[in-house]
């Protein structure tokens, strides 16, 4: 993409309503636009973050065995009445009512719409497990939305939903989440630790909150701070395999880890003075195991291999992609701007023409250009008319990880720059050179 044709309304000042990190940094890279309280735009720049955060959660759901759907985001109040909630869930949720005066609501959440789903079609125990889920746009009308994007009213959720014949099938569903959340953060160069954590609205008697540690985290957190050093489960992981996702599970929630609502300190005293680790912490996932809290109202069950009917066992699992990006820019970036994790960076590669105009540097911008596309990276390539130090600038504050600068002395030895933007390490090296490293992809 070249940037003298792209929309990348950069700010110079830092906003004086951004309170965070995050948030001062995704309007000064023009990545979101406020709206009215807690609801954004997504610009171009923060649009193609969010998209890599998308596509990262859907393989990691995928490969955990779950299926995609897509749901509305306006509900019929009927199904939150039928099981019990719609009273019950307070003023975040947007009440509304069509031109018929049908009572319907702005999604917060989907259990009541994904469960009339599966009522109408499953049957049989045959068809289980199944768990389904998408990523949608949800509405809560917080009291007090802030730090962009981060608490916004409108947001976008990746909700899963699993339905099993017992318990012990439903545990199994639970793990594979948790492992596959775990695979999900780290891709994106997060170390979430899971902790216990209230059921809240949702439900349920099993939970917990996937948590960076970050100095801006909306509530403190306490854990073992061998959490730091865990492996994160490989490609090679065994989704179907019970006995080896339980293991992992234990190996993850035998130390202690929770959150404040959770907290406690007699349990927490038992740890190693040097081991104990109190910070604060955002959440980025939340996992609930329920039962039949919606299946039971709702009716939905299956005919079990006993030839009776089995009330199914639910699970429920989200994670928020428009509040992942901004944690993911609290827990990476400096004093001159974001550094993004190669998983979710809106391009692997800028390239700076110091000189454009110039008939050298255009050329090897042009061919640098030509060939990094061709080998399937996504390259921006500042050719505007702008001072150098404005271009650097740009370049540190959007956050790319590779950046490679061409100047006229240097192509006229043919070379180039490349600058690490996470290091700052410099290497100036040919052409060729530096399209065969920025060509392969770690």
């Amino acid at each position: 993409m070249r940037l003298s044709r792209y929309f990348l309304p950069i700010l110079k000042e830092n906003p004086k309503e951004a309170e965070i990190v995050s948030h001062r940094l995704m309007l000064r890279a023009g990545m979101i636009r406020q709206q009215s309280a807690g609801i954004y735009s997504w610009l171009p720049l923060g649009k193609r973050v969010l998209d890599k955060v998308n596509a990262i959660v859907r393989e990691e759901q995928n490969r955990a065995g779950a299926i995609e759907i897509l749901m509305p985001t306006i509900q019929s109040a009927e199904l939150w009445q039928e099981s019990g909630r719609y009273e019950d869930y307070g003023r975040e949720m947007l009440r509304i009512s069509d031109r018929q005066d049908r009572p319907m609501l702005y999604g917060p959440t989907n259990e009541e719409m994904v469960t009339d789903i599966f009522r109408s079609y499953v049957r049989s125990y045959k068809d289980l497990p199944l768990n389904l889920y998408h990523i949608q746009t949800k509405f809560r009308d917080e009291i007090r939305p802030r730090f962009g994007t981060m608490r916004s009213r409108e947001f976008v959720m990746k909700d899963a939903y699993s339905f099993d014949i017992d318990q012990d099938a439903a545990r199994h569903a639970y793990n594979k989440m948790f492992v596959a959340y775990l695979r999900t953060f780290a891709r994106m160069g997060l170390r979430a630790v899971p902790m216990r954590a209230d059921t809240g609205p949702i439900g349920g008697d099993l939970s917990h909150e996937f948590i960076i540690l970050a100095d801006t985290g909306e509530s403190e957190v306490y854990c073992h701070k061998d959490f730091l050093g865990f492996d994160i489960p490989g490609d090679e992981t065994d989704f179907d395999d019970i006995k080896a996702v339980q293991t992992i599970v234990d190996d993850w929630t035998t130390l202690y880890a929770a959150t404040s609502e959770m907290h406690d300190a007699d349990a927490f005293a038992q740890v190693s003075e040097d081991a104990r680790l109190t910070a604060r912490g955002i959440e980025v996932g939340h996992i609930f195991y329920f039962g039949t809290k919606y299946s039971e109202p709702m009716g939905a069950k299956v005919m079990g291999p006993d030839g009776k009917e089995h009330t199914v066992h639910m699970g429920s699992y989200g994670i928020g992609p428009t509040r992942l990006v901004p944690a993911i820019i609290e827990a990476s970036h400096d004093d001159n701007g974001i550094i993004w994790p190669d998983g979710v960076a809106p391009f692997d590669v800028i390239i700076i023409n110091m000189k454009a105009g110039d008939e050298a540097c255009d050329a090897a911008c042009e061919k640098l250009y030509g060939e990094l596309l061709a080998a399937g990276r996504d390259v921006a390539y500042d050719d505007r008319n702008e001072r150098a130090g404005a271009k650097f600038a740009t370049a540190d504050l959007i956050g790319i990880p590779q950046q490679v600068v061409v100047g006229a002395r240097s192509v006229a030895n043919g070379e180039v720059e490349v600058k690490d933007r996470k290091t700052g390490s410099r290497d100036t090296m040919s052409l060729e050179a530096a399209v065969n490293r920025l060509s392969a992809r770690g």
